[in-house]
């Protein structure tokens, strides 16, 4: 199997991060009691995606993991991977682009004024 230049590239704090999402998964399926059998038939993935997807294969898409997570009831996770809410480098760079102070805008009437 080729394997691309951008799962190569990777930074390591990354693959390690994908590699304890695969060993999370794996301990969840075991806890819940879920047979790697049963689990590949409800994510609706072939086994061996199933043992990639648990060794934390970056090549593995984030659709089959999605599947996996809905299998094991883990779904509101998902929606939690880029939260801005939970972003604080994100919110300290909003934080520095608002204006130091904002000026009110210069009424009608004095624009007329100076007109006549």
């Amino acid at each position: 199997m080729k394997v691309s230049k951008a799962q190569t590239a990777l930074p390591l704090a990354v693959r390690r991060a994908i590699r304890k999402l695969g060993t999370d998964i794996s301990v969840a399926r075991r806890r819940r009691g879920i047979s790697h059998a049963l689990m590949k038939e409800r994510a609706f993935i072939s086994p061996s995606t199933l043992s990639r997807a648990e060794r934390g294969d970056p090549g593995v898409s984030i659709g089959i993991y999605a599947s996996i997570l809905f299998v094991l009831g883990m779904t509101d996770r998902i929606a939690e991977l880029a939260d801005p809410a939970r972003d604080p480098v994100g919110q300290a760079l909003e934080e520095e682009r608002l204006p130091k102070r904002i000026r009110a805008p210069r009424s009608q009437d004095r624009t007329d004024d100076a007109a006549t």
